[in-house]
C-alpha cells in the first residue's frame, strides 16, 4: 500500500509539472457586454474584417445586426463584404480546400462557439477571450505563432497587428519535488496599433458580439422570463388565498 501511494504521488505531481511547463493558464474573466449596443457594433466590425475572412457564421444573416441596432444601410455599406444581399448568411470568402491546404483543416464556423467552448474552467465567452489574449510567436509553427490556452493551434494570430508581439515570461518553481515552470506574464516585443488596454476593450467587445450571435434572443428572453417569474409569484399569492377562503369554514 505504501508504494502504491508513493506512486500515485509522483505521477501526480508528474501530471501538474507537464501541465505547467505546457503553459497551462487560468481563463480570464470576459467582460459580460451583451446588452451594450456600441460593443456589439464593434465587435460585429472586428468580426466581419478579421474572422469572416476565413471563419463562416453559417446560422447568422447580415440583416439580424439589426436587432443591435445596426440599419440596413449601414450594414449594406460597412459589413457586406462577402456578399451583397443583406438577408444572406455570413459565409466566409475562402476555398474550403484551400484553407484545409494551408491550416490542415477547414475553419470551425463560429455561429455558437462562445457556447460550445464552455467547460468546467470557465465560460466559452472566457475560453474565447483568454485566447485571442495568449498568443505568442513560435518560429517552430507552420504559422510563426501558438497560444498558451490552445497550444499548437493551427491558427495564426489574426490580431497580431493590433496587439504587436508579446512573449510569455515564466518563473521555475518547484512542486511537489519537482522544478515546474509557472506563468507569470508577458513582455512586449514589439509594439500593436492599439495599446494592451484597447486591445483588451476591442477583443471584450468581439467577445461579446460572438456571445451574441450564439442566441441573439438571448437578452430578450432573460427579460421575458423574470416577468413571468413575478407573474407566477404573484398568481401564486393569490391562489392561495383563494384556497385558504374555500376551505375556512371545512373542518
Amino acid at each position: 500500500m505504501k508504494k502504491i501511494i508513493i506512486s500515485w504521488v509522483a505521477a501526480l505531481g508528474f501530471v501538474v509539472g507537464a501541465h505547467a511547463s505546457g503553459g497551462g493558464i487560468a481563463l480570464d474573466k470576459a467582460p459580460s457586454k451583451t446588452n451594450d449596443l456600441a460593443s456589439l457594433q464593434n465587435g460585429a466590425k472586428v468580426f466581419v474584417n478579421y474572422c469572416l475572412n476565413c471563419h463562416s457564421a453559417a446560422f447568422m444573416r447580415f440583416n439580424r445586426l439589426k436587432d443591435i441596432g445596426l440599419t440596413e444601410q449601414q450594414i449594406k455599406d460597412n459589413l457586406l463584404f462577402t456578399t451583397e444581399k443583406v438577408g444572406e448568411t455570413m459565409k466566409a470568402a475562402i476555398d474550403p480546400k484551400q484553407a484545409k491546404d494551408w491550416f490542415g483543416a477547414n475553419p470551425p464556423d463560429l455561429t455558437v462557439i462562445a457556447r460550445s467552448r464552455a467547460g468546467a474552467g470557465g465560460t466559452g465567452a472566457d475560453y474565447l477571450y483568454t485566447y485571442l489574449r495568449t498568443y505568442y510567436p513560435d518560429d517552430t509553427k507552420a504559422t510563426g505563432w501558438n497560444n498558451l490556452v490552445f497550444p499548437s493551434v493551427g491558427m495564426p494570430h489574426a490580431l497580431w497587428e493590433l496587439q504587436g508581439k508579446r512573449v510569455p515570461v515564466y518563473d521555475t518553481v518547484t512542486e511537489h519535488g519537482h522544478e515546474v515552470q509557472v506563468f507569470k506574464g508577458w513582455q512586449q516585443v514589439t509594439p500593436g496599433t492599439m495599446t494592451p488596454a484597447q486591445y483588451d476593450q476591442t477583443v471584450g467587445d468581439l467577445v461579446n458580439y460572438l456571445q451574441w450571435m450564439g442566441e441573439p434572443a438571448q437578452n430578450t428572453r432573460v427579460r421575458v422570463g423574470v416577468w413571468v417569474l413575478l407573474f407566477l409569484s404573484v398568481l401564486t399569492l393569490f391562489a392561495w388565498r383563494l384556497n385558504a377562503a374555500f376551505w375556512k369554514d371545512v373542518k
